[in-house]
């Protein structure tokens, strides 16, 4: 399979909630995911809805908690975005899940 495919499975994988390894990942590692899922445009409909809300306006965010994801998110895009491909974010996203899972 290519990164995309990967990536794809990887994040199926993750969303799905059957997998106990990725049960028992910690919220900082959640966070890690997502904002890693985030930066990857062309797949944001797969199973996370975007915060790209001022951290200010949180109660917006579809998903709690709101503040956390959208700082996760937001940790990766602006500058970091210059640093980190679309295609380094797929792999550590799938270096991550494949590394968590049971």
């Amino acid at each position: 399979m290519g990164l995309a495919e990967d990536f794809e499975a990887a994040a199926a994988l993750a969303a799905s909630g059957s997998n106990d390894g990725l049960k028992k990942i910690s919220q900082d590692q959640q966070l890690l995911l997502y904002g890693w899922f985030k930066q990857v445009p062309l797949l944001l409909t797969l199973s996370l809805a975007p915060c790209p809300t001022p951290a200010a306006q949180q109660s917006d965010c579809q998903l709690p908690p709101g503040k956390a994801k959208w700082e996760a998110w937001n940790k990766n895009k602006g500058a970091a975005i210059s640093r980190m491909s679309k295609d380094e974010a797929m792999q550590k996203y799938v270096n991550a899940v494949n590394e968590w899972k049971s």
